[in-house]
């Protein structure tokens, strides 16, 4: 099944992690595909045709206990099928220039840098609302304790 032209159902809800865990069930409910592919609509095409080169796509649904497993967030938006993670690794178009053209060209709900360093991110988290968009802008960080936090990018 395609979720979009460019994006598959298997892209959209295979986990390395959940394979590694054994967690077997990571599949969404109607709702969340819904949502997986208005995001893809709104926020991956725009990007696939603009780069006009395959997106590499490293997290779209988790399931609750793939979440809890990969330590995310108790609201993580990828739970509803809204966000996706985009990792490029050293291919082209970079994951920095991923984000600069969500960040000047899409809408969406939130726009994270993850990690990485002020030149290049690991990641790029971004997540898509039907109901309300808040353009949110953070940059992923660990702390001295090695936990995650967010502070607005600047």
């Amino acid at each position: 099944m395609q979720i979009s032209k460019h994006l598959s159902f298997e892209e959209c809800t295979h986990s390395a992690t959940a394979d590694r865990l054994g967690i077997v069930n990571n599949n969404p409910n109607l709702d969340a595909i819904e949502n997986m592919k208005i995001l893809a609509e709104k926020v991956f095409e725009p990007i696939r045709e603009h780069f006009n080169t395959p997106i590499s796509v490293s997290s779209v649904w988790r399931g609750i206990p793939l979440n809890v497993a990969v330590g995310g967030s108790s609201t993580s938006q990828h739970c509803g099928g809204q966000a996706m993670d985009i990792d490029m690794s050293g291919k082209k178009p970079s994951n920095k220039e991923i984000f600069d053209y969500i960040k000047k060209n899409l809408d969406f709900d939130q726009l994270i840098w993850e990690f990485g360093n002020d030149k290049e991110p690991d990641w790029v988290h971004v997540s898509y609302s039907k109901i309300h968009n808040r353009k949110q802008i953070l940059k992923g960080k660990k702390n001295d304790n090695n936990k995650t936090y967010y502070e607005i990018f600047k």
